[in-house]
């Protein structure tokens, strides 16, 4: 790649780690098929911050979702037969997540119960849901990754309306994985990682898609996963096979890297802290969670009642 100006580089530290008793020594499916086998005690993603400023994270293999307070301290939420990823908080006790193995499932984080939100698309599964992220009329859109690649470049991006009704908008994708959406709503950000780059899908008010094109482009052996759009509009893309988040700016030019320890796997990200300007980020692979401060806030992230409230 070529900048006109360096972009600036941030370093990401360490602000809490998976205590020891969480952490799994055994064998897990997700493992054997996502890890190629490797002893994988956990595996952090979709972080997401409650109203008291509590963090939510997931843990893939073993099915768990995770509270960690403001000064680090874990607290086991739900255990359940799952594959738990991307989460997004419909109201404030109700997290929506996006499980790999049964769709789109509603946990309650005050008692831990979890249930069925969407398994399934006229009788037939999901390839395998990964992301997810709501708009000020209630939409969610969803992508249904599973294991697509430039192989088999069938994944998915759904939008479920408030009324039920599910909507394909694209079936061509070569692994979508992360998903966000511009400030003012009329653009979608799309990580596409086995094809190495984002893809931008215009929204028209008429409900599709067109002229959807490629954004960004990276490199390495794993491309973007979670994405994130800050208060100036600017994209922010966690690579995991570089251990990078890059911030984009309007002309998809990084203008800030925000580097992580040496062997990071930077999956996730979300903002925090008071003025939602801290940058919280899963390392998957360490069962760790980073921190950086940055120089704008995170936009505010919609529920299901925003046009109701």
């Amino acid at each position: 790649m070529y900048f006109l100006q360096a972009p600036q580089v941030l370093e990401l530290q360490t602000f809490t780690s998976m205590p020891e008793h969480f952490r799994r020594r055994e064998p897990s499916v997700w493992a054997e098929a996502n890890r190629g086998g490797q002893p994988t005690d956990s595996f952090l993603e979709g972080p997401v911050f409650d109203d008291a400023g509590n963090l939510y994270v997931s843990d893939i293999p073993f099915g768990r979702i995770f509270r960690i307070d403001a000064s680090g301290e874990w607290t086991l939420v739900a255990e359940y037969d799952g594959e738990p990823n991307g989460m997004k908080f419909i109201d404030a006790n109700t997290l929506l997540v996006t499980d790999y193995k049964n769709g789109l499932m509603r946990v309650d984080v005050r008692t831990g119960s979890v249930a069925p939100h969407l398994r399934r698309r006229n009788t037939e599964s999901f390839k395998g849901v990964n992301d997810l992220v709501l708009d000020a009329r209630g939409n969610v859109y969803f992508t249904d990754q599973g294991q697509s690649g430039l192989h088999d470049p069938s994944g998915r991006l759904y939008r479920l309306r408030p009324d039920g009704q599910l909507e394909l908008l694209l079936s061509n994708v070569p692994s979508p994985n992360g998903v966000a959406l511009s400030p003012d709503g009329k653009v979608l950000y799309l990580a596409v990682t086995r094809g190495n780059c984002i893809w931008r899908v215009p929204l028209l008010a008429d409900g599709s898609v067109a002229k959807v094109g490629q954004f960004f482009t990276s490199y390495g052996p794993s491309g973007p996963d979670g994405l994130a759009v800050d208060a100036l509009g600017r994209l922010l893309i966690a690579n995991p096979g570089l251990g990078v988040v890059w911030v984009l700016n309007a002309r998809a030019e990084p203008v800030v890297v925000v580097r992580g320890p040496a062997g990071a796997s930077t999956t996730n990200i979300a903002f925090g802290g008071p003025d939602r300007s801290t940058l919280f980020v899963t390392d998957s692979t360490h069962g760790n969670v980073l921190t950086a401060e940055l120089d704008a806030p995170g936009v505010e992230l919609h529920r299901l009642n925003d046009e109701s409230a």
